[in-house]
């Protein structure tokens, strides 16, 4: 990642780690009440999204070039197919997962959702997210399974092993170190969603909604392209 983003990122995450005490792993009945929705219509959102025609869906650098070391690292893919990004529609990739698209029009707290297409054998390395204002949430759409049967794509989340199988789920802080790889021959697909984070304090809410109309200002500005 570039100088300028990483000082960013570790400025505005010690912010928030000084005002806002949470774990690794949240409860999503409790913050993320509507998570029941996309895990309820899983099936559906997943056949949506092994419809999309893969080599047209951008790699995960070519949106954010500051994002080049995890996602260009080993030469193999991370492709994101992105429907919304900081409250910012993505019209065209809406249009083409119609179920999720309406789902998302239902839960006005989910700031930004895209499909993530993993390559076999790709390693995402540890890295941390700098907003804990949202919340980072996983639903396993295609995930390859080990000849145990176990999910074969590992993430590791503030250094403690973390799977999910097809239809499960998991709202986590991606503020803390985390990394993955896909141990399998197979691509791994998943949704995931970035979550407004409950009952913050009234200047850390104020901080968040600064951060957001922020990167929306500069998303406008580079003239960023969802798109394949």
């Amino acid at each position: 990642m570039s100088y300028a983003y990483d000082l960013a990122s570790g400025f505005v995450r010690r912010i928030y780690e000084m005002r806002i005490n949470a774990p690794a792993i949240l409860d999503a009945a409790t913050d993320f009440p509507n998570a029941t929705k996309f895990t309820a219509a899983w099936q559906v959102i997943r056949d949506e999204a092994l419809s999309v025609r893969l080599n047209r869906v951008p790699r995960f650098h070519d949106i954010m070039p500051e994002q080049a070391d995890i996602s260009a690292n080993d030469g193999l893919d991370w492709r994101m197919f992105v429907l919304k990004a900081y409250d910012l529609p993505v019209q065209e990739n809406l249009a083409r997962m119609p179920v999720l698209s309406r789902l998302l029009s239902e839960c006005p707290e989910v700031k930004s959702a895209a499909i993530s297409f993993l390559a076999p054998r790709k390693h995402i390395p540890s890295h941390r997210g700098p907003f804990r204002g949202i919340m980072r949430f996983h639903l396993g759409l295609s995930i390859p399974a080990q000849p145990d049967g176990r999910p074969a794509t590992v993430m590791m989340i503030n250094h403690q092993e973390r799977r999910i199988a097809d239809g499960e789920c998991m709202l986590w802080d991606d503020t803390f170190p985390h990394e993955v790889t896909n141990h399998s021959d197979q691509p791994r697909v998943a949704l995931l969603l970035d979550v407004w984070r409950p009952k913050m304090s009234r200047d850390m809410e104020m901080l968040s909604r600064l951060i957001v109309r922020g990167v929306q200002v500069g998303m406008r500005r580079r003239g960023i392209s969802f798109g394949g």
